[in-house]
């Protein structure tokens, strides 16, 4: 149990706060920066299960802030029903693997997230191939959701490359975030990993997490979205090769 006025208190309220302030600016991110910033403090399994709580609020607030929930659900059923059930897969990795190679996978996680973001080219995924690819898709972000705590690989280039509206590809982002973190949930609380103090801490971290989403909606609006998106991978990638880098030393 993490005590409070600790230091790693202190550490998981800034984390969630700059977590918060990076949703707030492009988005998405928190369970992300969370996962990269409190891995290097905690096991990963400790850290996703501080996320839960946040996560939940903030995806959901997402999730119901658009128009056509009913159709994205009709569109997408298949690719969230992979995700749930690949993300409780996966979370089996992160409640039973050895903790140096649950790092190394979230570090690696992070740092193809952050070169993908980086350099790729934005896709095009025909509409005849949706229906093939939704449940692939699906499937793979479930695992590495769930063995990483990290939820936007490969589900975010997926959903950019549907050419969905603006305000329709937030909401469908925030529906398959939701769907992660319920199933990284359930299979955290399966695991026995997921308990009342944790949930304590969690709920707990709600508040610098809406604080740091505030202050991340005032500074979208003065700030260049794509200078900040890009120094913000920067700093993911190069969090990603310090937590490799841990499997080597």
């Amino acid at each position: 149990m993490i005590e409070f006025f600790s230091i790693p208190m202190l550490v998981i309220v800034a984390t969630f706060f700059m977590a918060g302030l990076v949703k707030g600016v492009t988005g998405m991110g928190l369970p992300t920066l969370s996962m990269g910033v409190l891995g290097a403090f905690m096991s990963p399994v400790i850290a996703a299960s501080l996320l839960i709580i946040p996560s939940f609020v903030t995806n959901v607030w997402q999730l119901l802030s658009g128009p056509s929930l009913g159709i994205l659900i009709r569109r997408l059923w298949l690719m969230m029903v992979c995700i749930l059930l690949g993300t409780l897969a996966g979370t089996w990795l992160l409640t039973h693997a050895n903790t140096a190679w649950t790092t190394t996978a979230l570090g690696s996680a992070l740092v193809i997230y952050a070169l993908h973001g980086l350099f790729a080219r934005p896709l095009s995924i025909a509409a005849h191939l949706e229906g093939i690819l939704s449940p692939i898709i699906g499937a793979i972000t479930g695992i590495i959701s769930g063995s990483t705590g990290v939820f936007v690989i490969p589900a975010v280039p997926y959903l950019q490359a549907l050419g969905l509206q603006k305000d329709d590809l937030i909401q469908a982002l925030g529906l398959s975030f939701t769907i992660s973190t319920i199933a990284l949930a359930a299979g955290l609380t399966m695991g026995g990993q997921f308990n009342a103090g944790d949930l304590t801490l969690s709920t707990l971290a709600i508040i610098p997490a809406l604080l740091g989403m505030k202050v991340g909606t005032l500074i979208r609006a003065r700030i260049s979205i794509l200078t900040f998106r890009r120094w913000f991978l920067i700093f993911l990638g190069l969090l990603g090769l310090e937590l490799i880098s841990r499997m080597i030393r």
